[in-house]
């Protein structure tokens, strides 16, 4: 299997919607565009838009970065929010800290 990095955009989405067990009718109704069009985007026939970039990552769970570039991380904001909503607010804060200073120490590293 290819390197995601060496995929097309429409090769990401494609291979995505298969993992994912997706028709390809389903990922179309899914995201709210037709079902030629994101046989376009899949076969790399046509282009699209930040708005079809927003609703595909969001029907795929994936990050637009994902979809765009193929990095290797494919967990969505979404999921982070919802790890977050399960603290209390309280110990957010912390968590907020926490997070700021794992940051300085990996910049630091790089």
């Amino acid at each position: 299997m290819k390197d995601a990095k060496e995929m097309t955009a429409g090769a990401r989405v494609m291979q995505l919607r298969t993992e994912k067990k997706y028709t390809r009718e389903q990922l179309a109704d899914m995201a709210g565009i037709s079902e030629k069009f994101l046989y376009e985007i899949e076969n790399n026939k046509k282009g699209f838009s930040a708005t079809t970039l927003v609703k595909l990552s969001r029907a795929l769970n994936v990050s637009m970065e994902y979809i765009m570039i193929g990095n290797d991380y494919r967990k969505s904001e979404s999921e982070f929010v919802a790890t977050l909503e399960h603290f209390k607010p309280h110990t957010l804060e912390k968590v907020d800290r926490l997070l700021k200073l794992a940051y300085e120490i990996v910049k630091d590293n790089q």
